[in-house]
């Protein structure tokens, strides 16, 4: 696993939490729990991405295709 995309997923859970923030001390409760969840659909499609590279890689290694 790269290191850069752990700052990628790092730098993604700053942002909305910051964004989340800002919403909720303006009032906005709904738009921030919409945004925590945009962002955690961006987090799990990248992780989902790495998984199946990672089963790629294994079945490439012990030549199961």
């Amino acid at each position: 696993m790269e290191i850069d995309t752990i700052f990628k997923i790092a730098g993604i859970g700053i942002l909305v939490a910051v964004i989340g923030q800002v919403l909720t001390k303006s009032g906005r409760e709904e738009m921030a729990m919409v945004t925590t969840l945009a962002g955690l659909v961006i987090v799990l499609m990248m992780v989902v991405d790495m998984i199946a590279e990672f089963f790629q890689n294994v079945r490439s290694v012990f030549q199961l295709f």
